[in-house]
């Protein structure tokens, strides 16, 4: 049987997106033929994947003409690639594959990573939330049409898409790859100075509403220990300036997945502190969580209900309410402080309490639980089913 072709697309650079080449690597592996396109930014680093990608340059990169620009590009790239099926991620790229699916008469299998019109970004933009939520009623019916198929990141969003729509989305989790012990073990000496101080980690898009000033005006109170931003995003060179000066925060910038993986486990505290802000951020949960579990690393994170039933159930951190959040104002109210490097302390004191066999305990089965490992068979059936 000839293997079947598959195109993804997505908006990003394809660097650092870690759930997509997780996709992508699943797909190969079942037997399909690849080809993953996203978009090359000016400083976009190199990749090296063992699957075919594409990056477009772009005349725009942000706003309504960027998101003009590369359905009309994508598209133009979907009509002419061979290929079997489409798989469109997120709703930023679903229309150009919605009319490449209608035109060629290919199965699509749409994969939701967040409720889109619900992100940080569009929180007090009412006319652009209001732009995507039409493109999401318009399409989302039309999803459950014959070699259609949908995926989301968790039941939350797939319970809210189903009763608003009727479409029915399997959930495939934001979680990693189990990492070998050894990965865990292979690098003992730090990338950095740290003179015995316990390291609090925070990794991942360093945007707006991830709490990360919080644990910056923190950490005064903490000399005992080191704050680790490993990431970049929004407002990066913003939080860099605001750490000028401080000698216990350390902003790592963007850190490669294998650097990553060895950096994790000598955290003493990951962190995971969201906003409030908007539906997105409320039912997320952050692959971070996952990571900082599959390396032994506890959590500090925000009582959001996805993060709730993970943390309980396993036991594996401890959940703080988030702080009011001034819609008027499109802000949190800061937590104080104070109160929060308390609640940091706390927390540090509690789980160097336990005991190192009751903490492997807890957190090999919560590991083994929250691997792609699970996952990745839902996402195969459910593409499997478009073709039929």
């Amino acid at each position: 049987m000839t293997p079947r072709r598959i195109v993804l697309s997505v908006t990003n650079d394809l660097v650092t997106d870690q759930r997509v080449h997780r996709s992508c690597t699943a797909l190969m592996e079942a037997g399909y033929i690849v080809t993953l396109i996203g978009r090359r930014l000016p400083h976009s680093a190199d990749i090296d994947r063992p699957y075919r990608t594409v990056r477009m340059r772009l005349l725009f990169t942000k706003k309504a003409p960027f998101y003009a620009e590369y359905n009309l590009r994508l598209l133009m790239r979907l009509l002419f690639t061979r290929t079997d099926a489409f798989y469109a991620n997120d709703t930023d790229t679903l229309p150009a594959n919605w009319v490449a699916s209608r035109l060629r008469k290919k199965p699509l299998l749409f994969d939701a990573h967040e409720m889109f019109p619900e992100v940080p970004e569009l929180v007090g933009r009412p006319r652009v939330k209001h732009f995507w939520k039409r493109i999401e009623d318009f399409l989302f019916p039309r999803l459950q049409r014959h070699r259609c198929g949908a995926v989301t990141v968790c039941q939350s969003i797939a319970d809210i898409y189903h009763k608003r729509y009727g479409l029915k989305m399997a959930v495939v989790r934001n979680v990693p790859l189990p990492q070998p012990t050894d990965a865990r073990q292979d690098n003992l000496t730090l990338p950095f100075e740290n003179d015995g101080r316990q390291i609090l980690l925070y990794q991942g898009a360093v945007n707006i509403g991830r709490g990360i000033e919080w644990i910056m005006d923190a950490m005064p109170y903490l000399p005992e220990c080191i704050f680790v931003v490993a990431g970049t995003g929004d407002i990066y060179n913003e939080l860099c300036a605001r750490a000028q000066g401080s000698d216990n925060i350390l902003m790592l910038g963007r850190v490669e997945p294998p650097a990553l993986h060895r950096l994790t486990p000598l955290a003493a505290l990951g962190m995971s502190l969201l906003e409030n802000r908007g539906l997105n951020y409320y039912y997320s949960l952050p692959n971070r969580i996952a990571d900082f579990i599959q390396a032994g690393v506890p959590v500090l994170a925000t009582d959001f209900p996805e993060i709730h039933r993970v943390i309980q159930q396993y036991a594996v951190g401890t959940l703080v309410d988030p702080p009011p959040f001034d819609a008027e104002k499109n802000t949190s109210v800061p937590p104080d402080p104070e109160q929060l490097a308390h609640t940091i302390r706390h927390t540090l004191n509690y789980w160097n309490s336990i005991p190192k066999n009751e903490r492997q305990a807890r957190f090999s089965r919560a590991a083994k639980d929250l691997s792609f490992q699970n996952d990745k068979k839902t996402l195969l059936d459910t593409l499997e089913a478009i073709f039929h």
